[in-house]
């Protein structure tokens, strides 16, 4: 028994819908790259309370000409500007925030930097011209305005680099605690 033409047809193109659908969904789904273990790359745990904590890192970025936007006794925001070329803009921001373990003796910091890229795109101008009876008419110019367009953002995922956030934090955390030690008691 032979099955009619368009049948086999109809199939392959059923069959090739569903497996470029099937390609189409393993693209976006980007949440199977997260693996929520007990040892991430954006945490770590110091000594102190979770404003220490949060100051130290406030003064690691600081060391490094971030600009802080935002910072409260357990969270900050910052950013720093980068240009590789004349049209090309690099900001890295981060986001920090700082918890106690409930222990009275240290705090985790949680940080997430995202890696933003700018390139300058021109648009042309035009202008248009009101005529009474013929409407309005719209000529082009020559000019043209440059403005910064984002073109690529990501979480930057490299262990190495908040390592050596982390290290920086770490030191200014120190520093903290020895001027503590330092200072003598208030009567």
């Amino acid at each position: 028994m032979s099955c009619p033409r368009f049948f086999h047809s109809t199939a392959l193109l059923a069959l090739g819908a569903l497996a470029m659908a099937g390609c189409a969904g393993n693209r976006a789904a980007f949440y199977h790259q997260e693996e929520f273990t007990d040892t991430s790359a954006f945490s770590r745990s110091f000594p102190g309370s979770e404003k220490a904590v949060c100051e130290a890192a406030r003064r690691a970025l600081l060391g490094q000409g971030y600009i802080i936007n935002k910072s409260t006794a357990n969270t900050l925001d910052g950013n720093k500007s980068f240009q590789p070329s004349a049209d090309k803009h690099m900001e890295i921001s981060f986001h920090v925030v700082c918890a106690s373990n409930g222990n009275g003796r240290s705090s985790t910091m949680f940080v997430s930097a995202t890696q933003d890229g700018f390139a300058l795109k021109k648009t042309g101008q035009s202008a248009s011209v009101g005529v009474g009876v013929l409407g309005s008419v719209s000529m082009p110019f020559t000019s043209s305005d440059d403005s910064l367009v984002r073109v690529t953002s990501e979480t930057i995922r490299s262990g190495d680099f908040y390592d050596r956030f982390f290290g920086a934090s770490e030191r200014y955390l120190i520093v903290d605690t020895e001027e503590d030690a330092e200072t003598p008691p208030k009567k």
